[in-house]
């Protein structure tokens, strides 16, 4: 039986191809976005497809683009919060306007839309939210911090509500993607940069002067398919050999120094049914 697709951030790079594979199955399709139409998408899908003018940031218009997506094709049944920005400078040289401005979209953008479609989920008993974040939410990196801190809040929402919505039979997932050939950096905003971290930034040009292995988006919108397809689909689902190896080093790190300093975190506790006296 075909489904009915959600997908923010929808006219260009893995949400492109996201929506290209649900359509190309025979599924009906909200492609929202905040500009697009339906040249962006071949004309062959029909009425299968509902091109919607979106800004993630107004939760108005947010929760009217979900009204008019059930009013056009029912029940909901896959939503993909995918619009994303990306900032990048280092922590210092962020302005208030730009800070805030990298978790309008990343992570009040994907808070806007759980919450419009949430109730229809839950009314249903049926649904899966996916939430797109970043190999960034894995660790800190010099110069995307910010970016990180914006992915690293959404997938700390996304795990508590994942289990507030099991309770309701709705399914949540985060997807935490690698390299892929979209404008992401090529659209991406900046901070003026301070002389302080010119050798900083040398260093990291350095490092990056090899670029990047990327991957043509369609191997991630066919990773989402086999995802949203499963009966027990992950609550992670780490995309691209780069950040699965890198997952499992960050991980591997932590671990070694939490046990490195075994004996000072377990000697700041000790447990006590009445108040110290003061």
């Amino acid at each position: 039986m075909s489904r009915t697709w959600f997908i923010t951030g929808a006219s260009r790079g893995l949400g492109r191809a996201f929506t290209r594979a649900a359509l190309d199955r025979g599924d009906r399709v909200v492609a929202a976005s905040r500009s697009i139409t339906r040249a962006d998408f071949d004309e062959r899908h029909g009425d299968r497809l509902l091109a919607l003018p979106l800004d993630v940031t107004d939760r108005d218009a947010v929760f009217a683009a979900v009204a008019t997506a059930i009013e056009r094709f029912g029940p909901l049944d896959i939503v993909v919060n995918n619009a994303g920005t990306l900032s990048m400078g280092m922590i210092e040289e962020f302005t208030e306007a730009q800070a805030r401005a990298q978790l309008e979209v990343n992570l009040f953008g994907a808070l806007w839309v759980t919450q419009a479609a949430l109730p229809h989920l839950r009314a249903q008993r049926s649904g899966h939210l996916v939430q797109v974040s970043s190999i960034a939410a894995l660790g800190g990196f010099p110069s995307t911090g910010m970016y990180s801190a914006s992915k690293f809040a959404l997938e700390g929402m996304s795990e508590a509500l994942a289990m507030e919505a099991a309770a309701f039979d709705v399914k949540v997932s985060i997807v935490q993607p690698g390299g892929y050939w979209t404008d992401l950096y090529t659209s991406m905003a900046t901070t003026t940069p301070s002389d302080a971290y010119r050798p900083l930034r040398e260093q990291l040009e350095a490092q990056w002067a090899d670029g990047s292995v990327d991957s043509e988006p369609e191997l991630a919108a066919q990773a989402l398919l086999a995802l949203v397809d499963s009966e027990r689909p992950p609550l992670r689902l780490l995309l691209g050999s780069m950040v699965y190896d890198l997952a499992f080093d960050i991980s591997r790190r932590r671990m070694e120094e939490w046990a490195s300093w075994e004996q000072v975190s377990r000697a700041a506790e000790k447990a006590s049914r009445t108040a110290p006296s003061r």
